[in-house]
């Protein structure tokens, strides 16, 4: 199978499959208002709407059910003739974290979800190989949260305040304990630095326990909703990957998605 299989719902996707298949959830959110790029889920690339080709990557990563939360009637009316499953949550959400608690209450209300795996809505070339490595560190029933990173390479990736960084124990080669994010230069000294990737997957109880905190002193002071589970004494174990996936939030973005996409589908 090549990188980017982007075949349309009702064909064969893969056939690797997550062991706990029926247990895992994946949420993806879309939140149609954005300042950088207006209506960046409905945005073209390739002949698909950005937030059907995200539910495509999702579906290629093979690790459960998959919904799309919208607060938008146009957003549902793509994903839903794509053929995935979407639901429609508040448009007044501050964070994705609180669209994706919305969306588990109601379509699962009955709990049958044991893990949430949260997966942006703006990262259309995500790789489904990446979206799978997010699930290793819950393997360890000590870990309520897990996410992802990649080793700084760019100098100037590590200095710059848009790239947030994980200050981490390392665990073993390839995972790291999450000690704090910050959007400085840190930890100081010599050694890696890593840049933190925003997605997360969540044991259910986490997810509840943390929606339900609210906003914290650290969260506010960084921008960094992660902050707020850490504070709380909630654990962090984040995986080491290879990449970071393209996130799109401006039209340089878009085209650089598209050419991505364009390459990997022919």
């Amino acid at each position: 199978m090549r990188l980017f299989d982007t075949f349309l719902p009702g064909l064969e996707g893969p056939t690797m499959t997550h062991p706990n298949l029926d247990k895992t959830l994946v949420l993806i959110p879309a939140r149609l208002a954005s300042t950088r790029l207006p209506g960046k889920p409905l945005a073209d690339i390739c002949g698909l709407p950005m937030i059907v080709q995200v539910a495509l990557r999702a579906r290629e990563a093979a690790i459960g059910r998959i919904v799309v939360a919208v607060d938008h009637e146009d957003t549902y009316a793509v994903v839903s003739k794509a053929g995935f499953e979407v639901v429609m949550t508040r448009e007044d959400h501050q964070s994705g974290s609180d669209r994706i608690y919305e969306a588990l209450q109601k379509v699962d209300p009955n709990g049958l979800a044991e893990t949430i795996v949260n997966v942006q809505g703006d990262l259309p070339t995500i790789d489904s190989e990446t979206i799978r490595a997010a699930l290793r560190p819950l393997d360890d029933a000590a870990v309520d949260i897990a996410t992802l990173t990649v080793e700084i390479n760019d100098e100037e990736e590590k200095t710059n305040p848009s790239v947030v960084k994980i200050i981490g124990s390392p665990i073993s080669d390839s995972r790291l304990r999450a000690l704090y994010f910050t959007r400085a230069t840190a930890p100081s000294g010599k050694g890696p630095l890593y840049h933190h990737i925003g997605l997360y997957a969540y044991r259910r109880p986490a997810l509840e326990r943390f929606v339900a905190l609210g906003p914290s002193t650290l969260e506010k002071r960084e921008s960094l909703e992660q902050l707020r589970a850490l504070e709380a004494g909630m654990r962090i174990d984040v995986e080491i990957v290879d990449t970071v996936p393209l996130g799109v939030d401006t039209p340089a973005d878009l085209e650089k998605a598209r050419r991505i996409l364009a390459g990997h589908s022919r």
